[in-house]
C-alpha cells in the first residue's frame, strides 16, 4: 500500500472529515478486505503496538470487531470491564485512560453512554503530549464513526463491486428511518452520507425526529460554503421511502428513552417499521440496512431482514471488520507503513 494522506490523529466525529478523508478510509479498507480473504489473515502493521478497549457501556459487534481487528494487525490489545475495574472505587474515567497510558497504550477506543467522553481523553491525552490516538466507538447521542464508515464501504461495494469509491453513491437515495433523536449512528451517517454526495431522506414519528433537526447538519466545520448537502426530513415514512434506492432502519433505543415518546412498539412497526411490502415504493433494487442489534418484528420485519436479495445486514458486519483495520492503520501509523499487506 502506498503512501496515504492522512492529517487525523483521533477519530471523534465526522463532521471533521473531507470527502478525500472517506475515499482514503474506503481505499484502504478494501486493501484489508483483500487481506482477510487470504489464508494468513494478519499482516504485521501494528506489532509492538498496544491497543486499548475502553467499553464503558455494553456492546457486541463493536467490541468484538475492534478487538479482532487490532488482531489482525498483530497489535497487543487490552480490553477494560467497567464492572470489574476500579471505577467501582471510585477512579475517574481520565485516571483509568491514563492508567491504561502508564501500560504503554498506543490507541484507544472509548465507548460512553455520556456525549463528549472521548473528546475528554482524547484533549486529555493532547495536553499531556502523548501522541496517543483516540477513537470514538459511540458516545451518548453524538456520533459513532466507525459504524458510519463501515456502512460507507458496504454501500460502495454495492454499487460497485470492483471497485469501491464514493464517487458512486453521488445522486443515490438513501432513507434513514425511525429513532433519529436517540441515534449516534445517524448522525455520523448523516455527515459522512451527505458529504459523498447521496441524497438523504430522514423519517420517524415527530417524538422522535423534532422539527428543524436537519439544520445542524448543513454545514461543516471544515467545508468552504459552496457545498450543499441533500438532506430532508419527513415525518411520513412514503416520501422518505419513493424511489429509495437504500433504505437504513434503526433501533428503537429505549434505553435512552427519558420520557414516554411512543404509544406502544406494535404502533411504531405499523407506522415505520420495514417490510417487503413497504418496500415496493423504493426502487426496483433496494437493499435495506441496520446497525443492530436488531429488534425484529418492530424496525424491520424477520422476513425482510433475512432476505439475502434485500438485506446487507451481514454484509455490514463482515464490512467492519476491514473498516476497523483501516482506522486502526492510519491513526498508529499516520498513513505512512507502505508495507502494511507484506505479511506473507
Amino acid at each position: 500500500m502506498a503512501e496515504t494522506a492522512w492529517n487525523h490523529r483521533h477519530v471523534l466525529s465526522l463532521s471533521q472529515f473531507t470527502p478525500q478523508d472517506y475515499e482514503t478510509v474506503i481505499s484502504t479498507a478494501v486493501s484489508f478486505r483483500d487481506v482477510l480473504s487470504r489464508r494468513n489473515k494478519k499482516v504485521p502493521t501494528l506489532q509492538g503496538k498496544v491497543v486499548t478497549n475502553l467499553f464503558f457501556e455494553p456492546s457486541t459487534r463493536t467490541r468484538s470487531s475492534f478487538e479482532l481487528a487490532a488482531k489482525r494487525l498483530s497489535a497487543d490489545v487490552l480490553n477494560f470491564a467497567p464492572g470489574s475495574s476500579s471505577l467501582t472505587k471510585g477512579e475517574t474515567i481520565l485516571d483509568t485512560a491514563k492508567t491504561y497510558l502508564a501500560m504503554g497504550a498506543d490507541i484507544m477506543i472509548i465507548r460512553h453512554a455520556a456525549t463528549g467522553v472521548p473528546h475528554a481523553i482524547a484533549a486529555e491525552l493532547d495536553r499531556l503530549k502523548t501522541g496517543v490516538g483516540v477513537l470514538n466507538a459511540g458516545d451518548g447521542q453524538h456520533e459513532h464513526p466507525s459504524q458510519a464508515l463501515l456502512d460507507l464501504l458496504t454501500l460502495c461495494t454495492v454499487l460497485n463491486p470492483e471497485n469501491p469509491n464514493i464517487q458512486s453513491l453521488k445522486g443515490k437515495k438513501i432513507a434513514i428511518v425511525g429513532d433519529i433523536v436517540h441515534s449516534r449512528v445517524a448522525r455520523s451517517n448523516l455527515w459522512s452520507l451527505t458529504a459523498c454526495g447521496a441524497e438523504v431522506h430522514l423519517a420517524g414519528p415527530p417524538t422522535l425526529l423534532p422539527a428543524r433537526f436537519v439544520d445542524s447538519f448543513q454545514r461543516s466545520p471544515i467545508e468552504p460554503p459552496d457545498i450543499s448537502r441533500q438532506l430532508q426530513q419527513h415525518t411520513s415514512l412514503e416520501a422518505a421511502l419513493k424511489g429509495a434506492d437504500f433504505v437504513m432502519t434503526l433501533r428503537l433505543q429505549r434505553e435512552r428513552m427519558a420520557q414516554y415518546l411512543l404509544p406502544s412498539v406494535r404502533e411504531y412497526h405499523h407506522q415505520f417499521g420495514i417490510t417487503h411490502e413497504r418496500l415496493k415504493s423504493c426502487s426496483p433494487a433496494v437493499k435495506v440496512l441496520h446497525p443492530a442489534p436488531v429488534n425484529r418484528g418492530v424496525e424491520i420485519s424477520s422476513e425482510l431482514m433475512d432476505d439475502p436479495e434485500r438485506s446487507l445486514i451481514g454484509q455490514q458486519v463482515t464490512s467492519g471488520v476491514a473498516t476497523r483495520m483501516a482506522l486502526l492503520y492510519l491513526i498508529g501509523t499516520r498513513g505512512r507503513n507502505a508495507e502494511v499487506l507484506d505479511g506473507n
